[in-house]
């Protein structure tokens, strides 16, 4: 119920300057990975960033767990494929613009991250698309999909 009434609540606009830098970086983050997944979906991203943070085996700001190498699609640079920096520039376009409801409520998600109710998402701590089959995912059950994505609790 809490998270249903966070989605809703939270539709006021923001100026990607009014963020600190670690705010805007989740924010980018949320947005990069699950703007097309709807509120749900980058909730439960948002939901994610928090556990790692909170985690021990993670790095314990935003900034480092949102950047950390080959975690976020939406921070890595690979060479051969375009739509990498397609997809940054729509966001930092999206971050800019006070109307877009999407980036209002992953600014909100940032702004409030530590106020996430994890168990949305079933604590999870990783995720990745449906058509995602990796080692990680092959004998690892998820505890929640939202649309495109399926989320995995793997750390205690």
């Amino acid at each position: 119920m809490r998270v249903i009434l966070f989605i809703l609540f939270f539709n006021l606009s923001l100026q990607a300057q009014d963020l600190t830098r670690q705010q805007l970086i989740v924010a980018e983050t949320i947005l990069g990975e699950a703007r097309g997944e709807g509120r749900s979906g980058m909730y439960g991203v948002a939901c994610v960033i928090k556990r790692r943070i909170d985690s021990p085996h993670w790095p314990n700001t935003a900034e480092e767990v949102c950047l950390q190498k080959s975690q976020f699609d939406f921070w890595t640079h690979r060479k051969s494929v375009t739509w990498d920096d397609t997809n940054r520039a729509r966001v930092r376009s999206l971050m800019g613009e006070t109307k877009s409801e999407l980036a209002n409520y992953a600014k909100r998600l940032a702004i409030h991250l530590d106020k996430l109710d994890c168990s949305f998402v079933g604590y999870a701590d990783h995720y990745c698309t449906l058509r995602t089959h990796t080692d990680w995912t092959k004998n690892n059950k998820p505890v929640k999909v939202i649309k495109n994505h399926k989320f995995f609790k793997l750390k205690k």
